[in-house]
């Protein structure tokens, strides 16, 4: 997997339990910090650092001690990886951001009471379609975004910020909680009833486990007025000009989301089928991936090349390396997180890997980190050569105009990060990586397989792997 953080992940319904739930779902979007807003008589705030649900530091127990059921009408609530703001205060920028408040900070958790308005969004916004605003708290690009809103509303904000944002913003003057998705629909967000009461999230993966009905995806350029009875109206403010994410579907999205009404988990398996075409060396003995989002790729590809699938790597559990704030806790991740599978380190497993030829299958490949310490576990087994492929082009070269690309639209990969593919050819890769062979899948291939599956390459951003900006 590579070694990437990405955008937030955020909620909204009608019951605090409903939000903790929703956003619990989520937790693959981001763990660095959650937040909940709460409407109703107030417009309160709760930030802390670390996950969502079970594994974070408050239960749905202690939420209820804090925001009383009966005070509030709607709860918002979000999760985040740092792809805007200071890294080394992590608790201060979390979402929800807020204007006016009185702020209580606990030094592990923050209460923000009495609100005049808070927002909390899933994107980035590049800073120069915002406006300069005195008395900013935090370096975070959603603060400047809400003074923004609160100047020119869900029209002026559509308008003039094309990107990249799904949002939820609360202000004490509405008795509504508006949800606004840029014209590109770059980030996603849905749509979904509970108990005859409409929900939002960022994927539909968590709508369904919660025992909501997913409903649809809501529509790029459009503003939803929730109201507090669970009903929501909506309208069109601006006409859409789409700018999908293919990294959402490559790798940011949980494997059973279908986003766009297609499906994360088909998108995956096509792009395996696809490498198969562009990257499959005669002597490959059989095909692994690095877990986990690779696996149904890595299985569609041996599959159709007619190979046996080994699964040579486990996890200790889902956490994403590049959830880690800095370079060093995203390398203790991968040391203390990937391994062999014990089925694989037994010496029958053992036997049966020396002297072959492996295919190691990965979603992308941003600085290499975490593929190096695949190929090292891999090659602790005797095995005879080891190949490596990416069904995803290569992230962070010089694009054609001369540019350094990267992502501005809220995937932790800034212009600047180490990416392994600025400035070498895939030999020169293949050779820092320590492998036989390299593939990556060409940027044609990956259009060509979206193309079939109905998404224009026209409507997809790949500003990241050498594309125009998307805005």
């Amino acid at each position: 997997m590579a070694l990437v953080s990405h955008n937030c992940g955020l909620c909204l319904a009608h019951s605090l339990h409903d939000a903790y739930s929703l956003i619990g779902d989520l937790s693959h979007r981001g763990m660095e910090a959650t937040g909940f807003m709460a409407v109703g008589d107030s417009i309160d705030v709760l930030k802390y650092v670390g996950p969502p649900g079970s594994k974070g530091l408050f239960d749905i127990d202690g939420l209820h001690s804090i925001f009383p059921a009966h005070k509030y009408h709607t709860f918002a609530a979000h999760v985040r990886y740092a792809s805007m703001g200071r890294k080394d205060q992590i608790l201060e920028d979390a979402h929800p951001h807020v204007i006016g408040g009185e702020i209580d900070n606990r030094g592990n958790h923050i209460l923000i009471r009495n609100c005049d308005s808070a927002m909390l969004h899933n994107g980035q916004i590049d800073q120069r379609f915002l406006g300069t605003y005195e008395g900013l708290r935090t370096g975070c690009d959603t603060e400047a975004l809400l003074h923004h809103f609160k100047m020119l509303g869900p029209e002026g904000v559509l308008r003039t910020v094309p990107g990249a944002y799904t949002l939820i913003v609360a202000d004490k003057r509405r008795k509504d909680v508006i949800v606004l998705r840029d014209a590109s629909g770059i980030k996603p967000g849905v749509m979904g009833i509970k108990d005859g009461k409409a929900v939002v999230a960022s994927e539909d993966i968590a709508i369904r486990k919660s025992g909501a009905r997913y409903k649809f995806d809501l529509l790029p350029g459009a503003a939803y007025y929730m109201a507090p009875d669970g009903s929501y109206t909506y309208e069109v403010l601006v006409e859409p000009n789409l700018r999908k994410c293919f990294f959402e579907w490559n790798y940011l999205a949980h494997l059973d989301t279908v986003l766009g009404r297609i499906s994360v988990r088909v998108v995956r398996e096509s792009l395996g089928e696809q490498l198969v075409e562009e990257f499959c060396p005669e002597d490959i003995d059989f095909v692994t991936y690095l877990p986990r989002s690779p696996e149904v790729a890595a299985e569609a590809f041996a599959k159709k090349r007619g190979l046996p699938f080994v699964p040579v790597f486990y996890k200790l559990d889902g956490t994403r390396s590049f959830q880690g704030s800095t370079a060093d806790e995203r390398e203790d991740s991968i040391n203390h997180n990937l391994f062999l599978s014990p089925q694989i380190a037994g010496m029958d497993s053992l036997d049966y890997l020396r002297g072959k030829v492996a295919l190691i299958i990965d979603d992308s490949i941003v600085r290499g980190n975490n593929s190096r310490r695949a190929i090292e576990l891999i090659r602790s087994t005797g095995v005879k050569k080891v190949y490596f492929a990416s069904y995803t082009p290569p992230i962070g070269i010089i694009g054609e105009d001369g540019e350094p690309r990267g992502c501005k639209s809220g995937v932790d990969m800034p212009l600047d990060d180490d990416f392994i593919a600025r400035g070498r050819d895939v030999s020169e890769i293949a050779s820092k990586l320590r492998v036989d062979g390299l593939g990556y899948l060409s940027l044609e291939g990956m259009i060509s397989v979206y193309e079939r599956l109905g998404i224009s390459g026209d409507n997809l951003c790949t500003f990241c792997v050498g594309g125009a900006e998307p805005f």
